[in-house]
């Protein structure tokens, strides 16, 4: 079953694409915690990190280096921004297509919140 990301790649499904090459695809967030909220997604199904492989090693670093090159685009490099991949549930991982969130344009405060005790 594709997933919506896989949608999003193939044009089927209609959605902000900042970047696109052979390997990734980087689209705006429907729903951004920031200023700047980009998903970079590659263009194979890896369904989490969990499932990362020796031969997906360029692929991942391509990711990042992408998402440093759109921070800079957005003109929230110098400033600052968080890159994130969650990982299955307790990650709060909804969509099981890998992806890299780039987040920023705003003081992001701190990266987890200390559970009360």
């Amino acid at each position: 079953m594709p997933t919506i990301f896989a949608k999003i790649i193939r044009g089927e499904i209609p959605a902000d694409i900042v970047y696109q090459d052979e390997r990734v695809t980087a689209f705006r967030d429907i729903d951004p915690v920031a200023p700047t909220h980009i998903l970079i997604v590659p263009n194979k199904l890896i369904a989490t990190v969990n499932d990362v492989t020796e031969d997906d090693k360029l692929l991942v670093g391509h990711m990042v280096f992408v998402a440093a090159q759109l921070a800079r685009q957005e003109g929230i490099a110098e400033d600052g921004y968080r890159l994130i991949f969650n990982c299955n549930q307790h990650g709060n991982q909804v969509v099981f297509h890998l992806h890299l969130h780039l987040v920023g344009g705003r003081p992001l405060g701190p990266m987890i919140l200390k559970p009360r005790e």
